[in-house]
């Protein structure tokens, strides 16, 4: 099983492009897909579960016994990376919808495969992964400020309380406390045990389906967001290339080891695209524009992963074997 889930984690980048074409040759050649935009949000559910169920609830105290480490990531991901945010944010149209998605997809860090991608990189990716629910908490706390910051009076207008306090319980809160009370089952039950090692084949399926759905779903009505979605590409690339050298810089700062700095650099260039993507949902008028702007960052964090997991994995120098 662990080598069924090994294969799938480390030809995700190509599942996820075959989920993505498969889903454009669909909308395409059959009528009626955008129907599929009701299966958004329980294609959304299913993922959120399975994916926290790899967020080690009960490693939250080993993260916070890492201060050194906790410190450098959480100052890249939340002091650092949204001042370049902020800079880069000056090169988009002046459309707040357009802007809102590029803001809640740039200023949420990754939580699920940047931990396989940071361990293919070279990184310590054991640290990563303790520090998760750290850095989902910090992102949910942290993002109505950024918001409401970066925005003004549009995040008030378009960020309604109610569809958005709904999205997060029903779609990010539900499923954390579902797979944190799934992970205290299986450490008390054989059963529940080889029941969450199954589940835990799902993250990559779960996300093609996401995509699948997503893109099939929304293309049919793509029409404006068109013009959004490739507006947003050259700003995407530059975070792309700028956000992993800004983390190694803070980690290069507090002085961590090379695979503890190489793990900030991951961490702070791979973004959470598809958890706040039911946040995005709950905006009135999202469709198509915000789900767009999203999986657009989606398909270029993709290609840049590729780049990552062979630039970063030669950034500084591991101490010999043995020491």
């Amino acid at each position: 099983m662990q080598d069924t889930r090994d294969a799938l984690e480390q030809r995700q980048i190509p599942i996820y492009f075959a989920a993505v074409a498969l889903a454009a040759a669909a909308a395409w050649a059959l009528p009626g897909t955008g129907v599929l935009e009701r299966a958004i949000n329980p294609a959304l559910a299913l993922m959120l579960y399975v994916t926290f169920l790899q967020v080690p609830v009960a490693e939250l105290r080993r993260a916070f016994g890492q201060v050194r480490f906790l410190a450098a990531l959480m100052a890249a991901n939340f002091i650092v990376v949204p001042l370049l945010v902020w800079a880069l944010l000056q090169f988009l149209p002046a459309a707040p919808l357009l802007r809102l998605g590029a803001l809640l997809v740039m200023l949420a860090p990754c939580i699920d495969y940047v931990v396989t991608f940071s361990h293919l990189g070279r990184a310590d990716a054991r640290l990563l992964l303790a520090a998760t629910p750290a850095l989902l908490i910090a992102q949910m706390l942290a993002l109505p400020g950024y918001l409401g910051l970066f925005l003004g009076d549009d995040a008030a207008r378009l960020v309604q309380a109610g569809p958005f306090l709904h999205a997060f319980v029903w779609l990010i809160a539900v499923p954390l406390a579902l797979a944190a009370a799934t992970q205290l089952w299986a450490a008390r039950s054989r059963r529940a045990a080889s029941a969450s090692a199954w589940l835990g084949l799902l993250p990559v399926p779960a996300t093609a389906l996401v995509l699948f759905v997503v893109i099939a779903s929304v293309l049919p009505q793509l029409g404006p967001a068109t013009h959004a979605a490739w507006s947003v590409v050259p700003v995407y690339a530059a975070f792309a290339v700028a956000a992993p050298v800004l983390g190694w810089l803070v980690a290069r700062a507090f002085r961590l080891p090379a695979a503890s700095g190489r793990a900030v650099a991951f961490s702070a260039g791979t973004r959470n695209s598809l958890v706040v993507l039911p946040l995005a949902l709950a905006v009135p008028g999202a469709i198509p524009v915000l789900p767009a702007v999203i999986v657009t960052q989606t398909l270029v964090e993709l290609l840049a992963e590729l780049a990552y997991v062979r630039v970063i994995a030669l950034w500084g120098r591991d101490p010999p074997a043995g020491q």
